[in-house]
């Protein structure tokens, strides 16, 4: 499809999902798993100064191997992010975490980055038994596409309606004058014009 319309087809989409079906299969022994979703275009340096203080609430968590954890996975989350001074036009999610393979103390430290297929518009930051996918999830829905073509007198704007988004495509100006005041044959003449 044209204007940036992704097909759930693609490979990029089919990477992604798998993506997803296996961050849905991982889980924490605590809330030591992080969801990071940062809108286009933020900042990093503010989400990560964010993440300093959230390293050092993290001072507060009773369990030592936990606190670790939750930490370490602050600490790899910082690093990705002094990768990009701003979040891409679509937005960044990093999910990060110590996933655990067995007894306690054979946790793994696994991060992943995702661009998402189109823009974010959320700010958030989660650390769970779980990471938080639903959001990417519902970016990856399959969508009704509408197009929308408005005509009035004097301009016509076309555009799509993408699940619950409206994306504006064009605007055109028809050159059509407006009605006239002009009296006798004059306004006749303008009316049929007009129509």
């Amino acid at each position: 499809m044209s204007h940036g319309i992704s097909t759930s087809h693609s490979p990029e989409m089919y990477k992604l999902k798998k993506t997803i079906r296996e961050l849905k299969s991982k889980t924490g022994r605590g809330t030591e798993l992080i969801s990071l979703y940062v809108p286009p275009k933020k900042r990093t340096s503010d989400i990560i100064s964010y993440l300093r203080e959230e390293y050092g609430t993290a001072t507060n968590i009773k369990s030592s191997i936990t606190k670790k954890n939750v930490q370490d996975a602050i600490t790899k989350t910082i690093e990705k992010l002094k990768s990009y001074a701003q979040a891409p036009d679509n937005g960044l999610i990093i999910f990060c975490g110590a996933i655990p393979h067995g007894a306690i103390g054979t946790e793994k430290l696994e991060i992943y980055v995702v661009i998402p297929p189109e823009p974010i518009n959320i700010n958030l930051y989660r650390c769970d038994n779980k990471f938080h996918v639903n959001h990417i999830e519902d970016l990856l829905g399959e969508k009704e596409v509408y197009g929308i073509v408005s005509i009035d007198v004097n301009d016509t704007a076309i555009s799509l309606l993408i699940g619950n988004k409206l994306k504006f495509l064009s605007t055109h100006t028809s050159g059509i004058a407006g009605k006239h005041r002009a009296g006798g044959q004059s306004a006749k003449r303008f009316e049929r014009l007009r129509e």
